[in-house]
């Protein structure tokens, strides 16, 4: 941000040298590691397991993760860059990025006392743990203060019971952050946030979803029969779950945004690239009209998600209120991915219904981007309720 001479504010444009040295180097490990299997992956719904690997041995499994806890110590204007260039290749390996760092990790980061942070964020900002957060439940969704999921306090140790659902790495994670109820139904201060490592008696996978797009990435229910866990592993007080969930969440939008703006960015050049080279009678299909005002509208929307983007990831680095830009990002840019990949696909005719070219898989990849951490209609009411402050 700067100020301007007369105390306005305005935005800097500018690209960092880190920015650009992660673009190139985010963008060079997606095409060498994931562009030839994405389509393997995506028919197979393949974890890929080996490429988080190798991502944190990057540090891009800990990009926020500050150095002394082996991450690399990003802000968010780098975050936001490496879930965009890996989403504009596969936004299925993007999703998983983005809901490791900002979910799982983010929450221990903002929330857990030293102790916990040593003993969990090394080994999630290196990717040797693949983490996962559970809020949503099969009866619940976007009501999550109705929650089933129980914790019971017996002696030094939470009695787990209950089910979540739409687990990113429900199954392969190796620690969550799940919320459960330690309190009375419905009420916001009645919801605890409790980590549980894989392996602990009583903690399971359950159905894995088969799902339109983001294949590769996994997504699971998580099953709790009477899993107990050390008292020691609750983040923070008593009550505060929700609460956390909610802070936590302002910072996964941010990440969902990026990672539309990924796919629409994949999508986008994929038909301006197409449109260059198909000709018809005699001419480059890019040279119609009809074609030419698609890519322009899409070049404008991909323009104007990113600027939303960068003022929430701005505000965020400067742990300013952003739960209104963060929705507005999220809300706006999930949209403009959808919209993109329609267009690509519809410039691309039947070629572009096929799986032999990309935008098939940017087309159902982008509609999980207006549903997950908070559809397109909850983040209206979120920023609803912003604009009607007094």
């Amino acid at each position: 941000m700067l100020e301007t001479m007369d105390g306005s504010v305005g935005y800097n444009f500018s690209i960092s040298e880190n920015q650009e040295m992660i673009r190139a180097m985010v963008r060079d490990f997606a095409e060498k590691n994931i562009r030839p299997k994405l389509m393997e992956w995506d028919e197979a719904q393949y974890f890929p397991l080996e490429v988080f690997k190798k991502l944190g041995e990057l540090g891009l499994m800990g990009v926020l993760v500050p150095e002394s806890y082996g991450g690399s110590g990003f802000g968010y204007q780098e975050y936001v860059d490496v879930i965009v260039e890996v989403a504009r290749v596969c936004g299925s390996v993007g999703l998983s990025v983005a809901a490791h760092n900002s979910l799982c990790t983010g929450h221990i980061l903002a929330f857990a006392n030293e102790q916990q942070k040593q003993n969990w964020l090394p080994k999630l900002a290196t990717a040797e743990w693949i983490g996962a957060w559970g809020l949503t439940e099969a009866n619940t969704g976007s009501d999550a203060l109705r929650m089933m999921t129980t914790a019971v306090l017996d002696g030094d140790e939470y009695v787990i019971n209950g089910a979540k659902n739409w687990i990113t790495h429900g199954k392969t994670g190796d620690v969550a952050v799940v919320m459960v109820r330690t309190g009375e139904k419905g009420d916001s201060k009645g919801i605890s946030a409790i980590v549980v490592e894989r392996g602990t008696p009583g903690f399971s996978a359950g159905k894995k979803e088969n799902k339109l797009g983001m294949r590769a990435s996994e997504t699971t229910e998580m099953i709790f029969d009477n899993c107990r866990v050390p008292a020691a592993n609750l983040l923070g007080n008593v009550g505060d779950g929700f609460k956390q969930a909610m802070k936590v969440l302002d910072g996964g939008r941010i990440s969902i945004a990026a990672l539309s703006l990924g796919i629409a960015k994949g999508a986008y050049e994929a038909a301006v690239a197409y449109a260059k080279e198909r000709h018809q009678f005699g001419q480059p299909i890019a040279s119609f009209q009809g074609i030419s005002f698609k890519l322009a509208d899409m070049a404008t929307e991909i323009e104007a998600a990113e600027l939303l983007i960068r003022q929430a990831a701005d505000l965020k680095n400067r742990h300013l209120p952003m739960t209104k830009e963060s929705a507005m990002a999220k809300y706006f840019a999930s949209e403009v991915a959808v919209r993109c990949a329609t267009e690509a696909v519809q410039i691309f005719g039947g070629y572009g219904y096929t799986k032999d070219f990309p935008v098939e898989k940017f087309y159902r990849d982008s509609k999980l981007c207006t549903i997950g951490e908070g559809t397109s209609e909850i983040q209206k009411i979120v920023i609803a309720r912003e604009v009607l402050k007094d």
